[in-house]
């Protein structure tokens, strides 16, 4: 049986090695169900996280939905797309750009542009600015007191790992919104698309939920080599990912300051694989 403090220490020495990221500031934590087992570096600092943005975008949506505020169905994007399709990237726009590039459901286009438009659309329903009801939607009800959104429901949230480890808390056992909403958001919406994951390349499928990125079977995958289909989350382009494993019910967010690259390619996925090996083991 594995001695608890040993297994911790080996978790301990996996979170160690984002200090070889390359960044000037990096910070990681892993939890289980029962709690954080483990963190490195400065966790309460606060970054800027780039497209992991999306999941707080999502997930206020999400409450809208629930609200009635709004709904899956209304049309919005290109002509055929909704909520829906926006919230799945499968709407058909460009990355930053209106130009249509597929028609909806039928690619997997990942869009700053369809998310930013359903901050515009769900603030022109509510009658108030997106950043206060996504403040009071899901930061402040999640405890998140450092996060903030600072411009783009895209990508330009900003927070700390541990506010990000109180929404890996949400996306575990959901209280925000009803576990079958959250459970829609989950799992992969119009399933089959292909498309290109960005920065690793064309991804057939392309699995993606309402906001969290579904592993599947993309392979290279920066959740790593080992992570169970199921598992979702998010990265961003600022050096940054969440992911969540719902089966075992483990959690990472790892924040740092180096922009994503080529050198991301080759460190997150053995890192993913070496922190998760090392957490089942104290679960």
């Amino acid at each position: 049986m594995l001695n608890p403090e040993s297994g911790l220490d080996s978790l301990r020495e996996a979170l160690a090695g984002i200090d070889a990221w390359g960044a000037r500031f990096a910070a990681v934590s892993v939890s289980s169900p029962t709690g954080i087992l483990a963190s490195h570096g400065d966790t309460a600092r606060v970054l800027g996280v780039a497209s992991i943005t999306k999941l707080t975008t999502a997930w206020t949506v999400l409450v809208a939905l629930e609200e009635g505020t709004i709904s899956l169905e209304d049309p919005l994007g290109p002509p055929g797309s909704t909520v829906a399709h926006l919230l799945a990237h499968a709407g058909g726009w460009g990355f930053d750009t209106e130009e249509v590039l597929a028609a909806p459901g039928t690619r997997r286009i990942y869009s700053n542009t369809g998310y930013e438009a359903l901050a515009r659309h769900l603030e022109e329903r509510a009658g108030i600015p997106f950043a206060t009801y996504l403040r009071e939607a899901v930061l402040e009800p999640l405890g998140m007191r450092s996060s903030e959104l600072r411009g783009s429901a895209a990508k330009d949230l900003f927070a700390s790992v541990d506010d990000l480890m109180l929404f890996v808390e949400e996306l575990r056992r959901p209280r925000l919104v009803d576990p079958s909403t959250a459970e829609q958001a989950c799992t992969v919406r119009f399933a089959g698309l292909g498309g290109v994951l960005p920065g690793w390349g064309r991804q057939d499928p392309c699995d993606w939920g309402y906001g969290p990125e579904i592993r599947g079977s993309k392979a290279p995958h920066w959740s790593g080599t080992n992570a169970p289909a199921a598992t979702l989350g998010h990265f961003g382009g600022s050096g940054t990912f969440v992911w969540l494993d719902p089966d075992s019910g483990i959690g990472c967010v790892a924040l740092g300051d180096r922009p994503f690259g080529d050198w991301a390619l080759r460190v997150w996925p053995a890192f993913s694989d070496r922190v998760r090996t090392a957490a089942e083991a104290l679960v």
